[in-house]
């Protein structure tokens, strides 16, 4: 089960940063959107250099579970 709308359709990093970024225009005031877009574009520069293709989905997976607990708080 999806825990957002279209998070099953997340594959590809590029495509959950997209994601997530939409996610983060559904918060209620501006500055939680800026401090979680500043968290995610951080995020993926730590986790650029990712190259096993396992642990690219298990970082996906984790960050659907992440923001579905920040949209759900």
């Amino acid at each position: 089960m999806a825990p957002l709308q279209k998070a099953e359709l997340v594959q590809t990093s590029l495509q959950l940063y997209r994601y997530l970024l939409r996610c983060c225009k559904q918060l209620p005031e501006e500055s939680i959107r800026q401090h979680y877009r500043h968290a995610i574009r951080q995020s993926f520069r730590v986790h650029a250099d990712e190259d096993d293709p396992e642990r690219i989905q298990q970082i996906i997976r984790r960050a659907i579970e992440d923001a579905d607990w920040v949209m759900n708080k």
